[in-house]
């Protein structure tokens, strides 16, 4: 807990923790989207082969 109350209290901790939680949002916004994107592919009609959709 000494450690966590540490990191709390030091000033730039808030600068290096803004960039970090908006490189998860990121990264999440793009796995949502990849998943919408292939279930939209399925419904379409198609197969979804190494991210690319194919429609036979």
């Amino acid at each position: 807990m000494k450690v966590l109350v540490t990191l709390r209290k030091l000033p730039m901790f808030g600068l290096i923790r803004t960039p970090i939680l908006l490189l998860i949002a990121f990264v999440a916004g793009l796995l949502y989207e990849r998943n919408q994107a292939g279930e939209a592919c399925v419904e379409a009609g198609g197969k979804k082969h190494d991210g690319v959709c194919w429609h036979e």
